[in-house]
């Protein structure tokens, strides 16, 4: 074990006596300190490890910062401003404040210093603290500082919370210890005394701001351990405004103090030596103050922590569960702290409100017709303090009256509940009653997600649904899903809510048309709850959550017919969404295949709004028009051969009708030239392109016609989505799609998506979506000019693709943060025309290039590409021709192909034999999203 203050013991004793000047006295101390605190560090880091406890590496971290910080003073004071007999002018206190103060910290945290003097600065202490600062800046050390008289400090105390914050953890370093107890003793009578509700206003305010900012969820899948929601700002929050309102100096005063059970503070030290573990590794593995935890850091982390595969789920997958229910714990510590501050009425309502969460705004509810409950000043409270124990229902009961009479829950009655899981056995979930409750929660025309979400976190949920309590904080560690499975499942039960209200009828018109049509409410919600209800498990999720809804569906009250339906829906959730996305919807083979797997109307319906529920519920931006369109022109296409060819509105119907709406926009063009216009775009173009692109490529091409060009390219950024798009106007011919391809891959343009279609006359207009590289609209703009300018470049024959691809930089070694085994299909029974290639592997720069290369290269004319990416993982489809027109039917062909296409991937291939994962690359799982 590293001896920090006998070292530095030794540095002061060692230091050269003759030294009166500051820059000589830096270059002797700084290399001696920095070396000290290396020392410091690696001994914390390896102690960490061994011991595996982070608030204990934290306050080592900040004792070894106090003895450096004394060593700087003791070093300063008596090499260069001895004063022996100071005045009472010349008295300085140092005193550690913010997150210093509190004695914790992280390798790569701030320091706060607070510099105590009696009224003004003397020129003695403005030296000395002049020559400690340039020695901590000189150790690279982030300081932050203030010089101040007690007065000054309670002056702006009173106008800024946050300097208030800072003084509420003041602690003593060293000096005038009477200066430290006068601005203590001071800050209690005057500034805390009789203020308690506008600083715990102030806190919630702050931390609602901050939470936003940093993100609204605790489950989002690459959470900020410091700032975001369930992180250790969380629990620093929560003791800030017990110190203040409970006047309490020490975190081990909250048990007497009556805030916490002796339990609930044992929960508060285990949430908060795991967050204080998880930032301690982080910055130790960064070797800087990284916050957030990425997916690049997970698996290093993970294995520090020694998790393992375990149970169909990855180690790291392991890690970040035990991650988010640590997460979830200080959520539910946050509703104590806030009920025992409304007891005391120190805070205000509406504000409370906000932390434990608020229904949206409806009208209320008059009376609560249940006898073990009571209408507590607007929420629903617990009549007697048995009321569960004595009847377990009660606990389902609780947040059915809540969501029927429209009334939040009342603190204390969620912390009874809490208290009270154990009830929650085989005898409740078998209830008729409980179950029949718990179905009209889900299925409720008010809001099932708010409900839903605090049974969750209360821990209701979970245990009444144990399958569901399987998936609880569950991450996924891919790019593609932004939030935990368990709060995935519940927002899209939200989006399903709101299709169903109608809100959504200006984003999901045909979702919200439908849903009043179908005859099987009840099984679409539970479909909903239930459809990732099996991830995370080694067999197939989708097969597997089949399984459990055949099992849920009776114990619900659901007929046999709705059981059946909601385990077929389980079964193909990811059907349609696959389906519209990598398969050529203007083939016939394509509907007849999807039309034979759903069969009925009302099938096709619920199948639509839960692929609707489904891809908005994965996070932001990952909805688009695009996806929209094609679903819309699958569930047409298909309603077709389903109403035995008799469909609302047939296909050429449709068609004409999606002309006259671009018509009507372009109300100054001639006639006869929309005429010819509309007259070079196939059906498939019409039904799969939306109608804002529509527009925007109609004066697109016009623009070029009437330049005389044959050649044209136009970019624009899409904030919504995080992607730049390139539409490109060009005579088409079959190595288009790699020159295009290829222009992005040398300029470093990563393609996410891809919408190709060919004129009657010939032109290929393509859309391509290449993922941003720069934060500012303008830089990212000028990057689009520069492939832009390639692809013309290529285009028209001016420079070779393969040269430019060729002169590119050689890009640095890729991470290996996700592993994904690369897989291919060839297939000749989706297509009466092609073949299908279909391609899954891990995403890089210049993939889809090195694809359709490949193709190229065996003579095959790719006829029509569909591109995906879920998050780090591609999916690129190709229907394909050899150079006769006709399907590759020969198994040499077929192997050839194959070949080419899995060289492509063989740095990935070796990376998974590297990692032992043979397995995977002998037989890849099945592909999910």
């Amino acid at each position: 074990m590293f001896d920090a203050g006998a070292a530095l013991k030794t540095v002061l004793t060692t230091l050269d006596r003759d030294v009166r000047e500051a820059t000589q006295l830096r270059a002797l101390l700084v290399p001696e300190l920095r070396r000290i605190i290396e020392l410091g560090h690696a001994d914390a880091e390896a102690r960490l490890m061994e011991e595996r406890d982070g608030t204990a590496c934290a306050q080592r971290i900040s004792n070894l910062t106090d003895a450096v910080i004394r060593t700087i003073h003791d070093a300063v004071v008596w090499r260069l401003y001895p004063n022996d007999n100071p005045s009472t002018g010349e008295q300085l206190a140092v005193v550690a404040t913010g997150g210093y103060g509190r004695g914790t910290m992280a390798p790569g945290s701030d320091i706060d210093l607070l510099f105590l003097l009696p009224y003004k600065q003397t020129a003695w202490s403005e030296s000395v603290v002049e020559a400690m600062l340039y020695v901590l800046w000189d150790l690279k050390l982030k300081v932050g500082h203030a010089t101040r008289s007690v007065e000054e400090c309670l002056r702006e105390g009173r106008a800024d919370m946050t300097i208030r914050t800072s003084l509420l953890e003041a602690r003593y370093l060293f000096g005038a210890r009477a200066l430290y107890e006068e601005l203590v003793t001071r800050f209690d009578t005057e500034l805390v005394m009789w203020t308690a509700p506008e600083f715990v206003e102030a806190k919630l305010r702050e931390r609602d701001t901050r939470v936003s900012k940093a993100g609204a969820s605790r489950y989002l899948v690459e959470p900020n351990v410091k700032d975001g929601k369930g992180g250790l700002r969380d629990l620093n929050t929560l003791f800030w405004i017990a110190k203040y309102t409970y006047r309490v100096r020490d975190q081990s005063e909250l048990v007497p103090a009556g805030l916490f059970t002796p339990e609930e503070y044992r929960v508060f030290e285990r949430c908060e030596e795991l967050l204080w573990r998880v930032r301690c590794h982080m910055h130790f593995v960064t070797g800087r103050s990284e916050e957030r935890l990425s997916f690049g850091l997970q698996p290093r982390i993970a294995e520090r922590f020694g998790y393992e595969p375990r149970g169909g789920l990855s180690g790291v997958e392991r890690f970040m569960k035990a991650y988010f229910l640590i997460a979830k714990e200080v959520g539910d510590l946050t509703a104590i702290v806030c009920a025992a501050l409304e007891a005391r009425h120190a805070k205000r309502t509406p504000v409370l409100d906000r932390w434990i969460g608020r229904f949206r705004d409806r009208f209320r509810a008059t009376a609560i017709e249940a006898e073990d409950f009571i209408d507590d000043h607007g929420r629903i409270n617990l009549r007697t303090a048995d009321a569960f124990s004595r009847d377990p229902v009660n606990l389902i009961r609780l947040f059915w009256l809540a969501d029927h009479h429209n009334l939040p829950i009342h603190p204390d009655a969620t912390r009874a509940a809490t208290r009270s899981l154990r009830l929650i056995g085989h005898s409740l979930r078998s209830d008729t009653e409980a179950n029949a409750l718990f179905l009209d929660v889900l299925t409720s025309k008010n809001s099932p997600e708010t409900t839903l979400r605090l049974m969750n976190e209360v821990g209701v949920l979970g245990r009444f649904i144990p399958d569901f309590g399987r998936i609880v904080a569950l991450m996924q560690f891919n790019m593609y899903h932004h939030y935990t499975v368990d709060e995935h499942l519940l927002r899209s039960v939200g989006v399903l809510a709101a299709i169903d209200s109608g809100q959504g009828a200006e984003d999901h018109p045909i979702a919200t048309r439908l849903i009043d049509t179908i005859s099987h409410r009840r099984a679409l919600y539970v479909a909903v709850l239930l459809h990732d209800i099996a991830k995370g498990r080694p067999e197939d999720h989708s097969i597997a959550g089949a399984a459990i809804a055949e099992k849920i569906g009776p114990r619900f009250g659901l007929t046999q017919t709705e059981t059946e339906i909601v385990a077929w829906l389980v079964e193909h959730h990811l059907l349609m969404s696959m389906t519209a996305q990598s398969r050529d919807l203007s083939d016939p083979k394509t509907i007849q295949k999807f039309a034979s797997v759903v069969q009925t109307m009302e099938r096709l319906k619920l199948l639509m709004i839960l692929t609707v529920a489904d891809i908005k519920a994965v996070g932001p931006g990952v909805w688009t028009a695009w996806k929209g369109t094609l679903l819309r022109t699958l569930y047409d296409e298909t309603e077709v051969l389903l109403s035995g060819g008799h469909s609302e509105i047939a296909r050429t119907d449709r068609v004409r009708l999606i002309q006259m709406g671009l018509r009507e926009q372009l109300a100054d063009w001639d006639p006869a030239f929309f005429d010819a216009y509309s007259a070079r775009h196939n059906q498939a173009y019409w039904l799969k392109v939306d109608a804002v692109r529509q527009f925007k490529n109609a004066g697109f091409v016009r623009g070029v016609m009437e330049d005389g060009r044959t050649v044209a390219t136009v970019y624009e950024t899409d904030p919504t989505r995080g992607v730049t798009e390139i539409t490109i106007y060009s005579p088409d011919h079959p190595r288009l799609l790699a020159i295009v391809t290829g222009a992005c891959a040398a300029l470093g343009g990563n393609i996410v998506d891809a919408q190709i279609f060919t004129t009657t006359d010939g032109f290929a207009l393509d859309s391509i979506f290449i993922s941003r590289a720069f934060e500012r609209d303008d830089d990212e703009l000028r990057r689009a000019k520069r492939i832009t300018t390639a692809i013309e470049r290529a285009l028209r024959g001016e420079i070779r693709i393969a040269d430019l691809v060729a002169d590119r930089h050689p890009p640095s070694n890729r991470s290996n943060t996700f592993l994904i085994p690369p897989d291919m299909a060839i297939d000749n029974a989706l297509s009466s025309r092609e073949t299908v290639v279909e391609v899954t592997g891990l995403d890089r720069p210049g993939l889809l290039y090195e694809l359709t290369t490949a193709l190229g290269r065996l003579s095959l004319n790719i006829t029509s590409a569909h591109v995906a990416t879920f998050g780090e993982r591609a999916v690129d489809v190709f229907y394909v021709t050899d150079l006769t027109g006709t399907r590759v039917t020969q198994p040499d062909r077929q192997a050839a192909i194959r070949n080419a296409v899995m060289e492509i991937f063989a740095s990935d291939v070796a990376a998974l034999r590297a990692e032992g994962l043979e397995a995977l690359v002998e037989s890849p799982p099945p592909r999910e999203a």
